[in-house]
């Protein structure tokens, strides 16, 4: 049953909120909907930390940043198998204090200056991302993410979900590591490796090593 909680905290990451479409090992789309903001605080008083998905117009306007306490509403998932944000539909939203500390990239990485549009998310593209870095140095970057993943198992007749870490940060980045390649199963053909990072480099086309 969904329910609409009030929720306040202190953002801890801002990264974008990715769907991935995978097919067996030869198609992998990407498509990008909004953010995730990581936070830890509170929702309905319990205090806890946890993921509010917002729209690309939702941040656009209020220009959310790591550091900031924030507040606002949203509902729990109807589907928690496809949305790995803990609350969407979000409004009400509120800066209740900034961080007024200037955003400085000049250590990085991590990445964790304003959250780009989603059109650079679009033309930067992503590789698969060891969850281990996602979970750790990587999770304040603006690069990171967790996607909802759909998995074509039998075309056109059932589905499974599963959420995988990406990257859009710099091909150089010293803290990038693939880990093990996704397995992607398909019915009656077992599961097989995602292209030994084929995709990755079909993906990330656009840019070159430093960007």
């Amino acid at each position: 049953m969904i329910e609409k909680i009030n929720w306040s905290g202190t953002i801890l990451s801002i990264q974008p909120r990715t769907n991935v479409w995978r097919y067996r090992v030869d198609n992998r789309t990407h498509s990008h909907t909004g953010y995730n903001i990581f936070l830890d605080g509170v929702a309905n008083s319990i205090p806890l930390q946890y993921a509010v998905a917002i729209s690309e117009k939702q941040q656009q306007s209020i220009a959310f940043r790591i550091g900031d306490e924030a507040s606002g509403t949203g509902w729990t998932k109807k589907y928690p198998q496809w949305e790995y944000a803990d609350y969407y539909r979000a409004g009400a939203l509120k800066r209740i204090k900034p961080n007024t500390t200037p955003a400085d990239e000049r250590n990085a990485p991590p990445w964790t200056g304003d959250a780009p549009d989603m059109a650079t998310y679009e033309w930067r593209g992503c590789r698969v991302l060891s969850k281990a870095c996602w979970k750790g140095k990587c999770f304040k970057c603006k690069w990171a993410a967790m996607a909802n993943v759909t998995i074509e198992y039998d075309w056109g007749v059932k589905q499974k979900w599963r959420f995988e870490s990406f990257c859009y940060g710099p091909k150089s980045c010293k803290y990038y590591k693939r880990g093990a390649d996704p397995m992607i199963p398909y019915k009656n053909d077992g599961s097989n490796p995602d292209s030994h990072g084929g995709f990755d480099e079909i993906c990330t086309e656009n840019r070159d090593w430093d960007e």
